[in-house]
Order: structure tokens, then sequence, then C-alpha cells
């Protein structure tokens, strides 16, 4: 079976930056609705439809093809009688951006913390990166009328109701 729309594909990858530092490996195989459902990078998903069982995709990934370009101002400092005692770094709470709707939450990591302030920033940690993608589609399946109903998979590997 070929990928196409409405196809399960199941993949292994390794996802490194520009200068090929690994940022992550699967170990067992990822599964994902293709065909626009958002559930992988879209230069990917182009890359591998029309491909089939042992299809090998390497793809270089702008910023904007990614994560997107780093935002200077989703780095917010708060004043650290906000957070709770046993604030770190590292740690990661949901808000909004300065001025945005209450429906338009960010999570927001925590990258400094001093006695007065609390230094958190909204980023996706891979934001402003060029990444490489490399995959070997391991299975293709048909999704269920469920599944593109929801537009996610169901099962192993995705999301149960």
């Amino acid at each position: 079976m070929r990928i196409a729309k409405d196809t399960v594909v199941s993949l292994r990858y390794e996802l490194s930056d520009a200068n090929g530092t690994l940022l992550e490996k699967t170990e067992d195989p990822v599964s994902y609705l293709h065909g626009g459902y958002d559930g992988i990078f879209p230069a990917v998903e182009e890359m591998l439809h029309g491909k089939d069982i042992g299809a090998k995709c390497e793809v270089t990934m702008e910023p904007d093809e990614a994560f997107g370009e780093y935002e200077h101002e989703l780095v917010r400092v708060e004043p650290r009688n906000l957070f709770p005692q046993e604030i770190a770094i590292g740690m990661q709470f949901e808000g909004g951006a300065e001025g945005a709707d209450d429906d338009d939450y960010l999570l927001y990591t925590v990258v400094d913390v001093t006695d007065t302030e609390v230094t958190v920033d909204g980023n996706h940690p891979l934001a402003g990166k060029t990444l490489n993608f490399v995959g070997v589609v391991t299975g293709v399946r048909a999704a269920t009328t469920e599944e593109i109903e929801h537009g996610h998979i169901h099962g192993e590997g995705g999301h149960h109701h």
C-alpha cells in the first residue's frame, strides 16, 4: 500500500540540528494520519506522499517549516512572587502571551530564577533552528472512518478516547 491521504503511516526517525547533533531518535515506530491532519511536519508529509514500506525520507527544514522563528517577545520577566516557592529552571507553565485571547495559551519554560524575578520563554525549544529529519517507513494502512473523522489515529501509538 502506498502512502496517500487518509492512510496511517508508521516510521522510525532521527531528528538532528544543522550541526548534526542528534536531538531525538525513535526506538519504536511512531504513527500519524497522513493527509494534512498536522500529525507530522508538512515538509516530511509531502516527501512521504506516494511512498511505501521501506522508503527512506531525508528532509532539511528551515525554522519556518519546523517550529518557527525564535520570537524574542515571547521571553518574559515576571515578579518572583507570582510563582510557587519551589520554582526551578526547566519547569513549565501554561499562560497567555501579552495581549492574547484567553483561548491562545502558550507553554512557557522557566529559563532563569533569581530572588526577585523569574524569566520564562514561550518559544518551542527548537524554535529558530534548522532541523534534519531522516526517517524510514515501517508501515502503511488505511485509516478507519473514526480516525478520519477525529483527524488522528487510534489504538497502539495513537489517541484513545
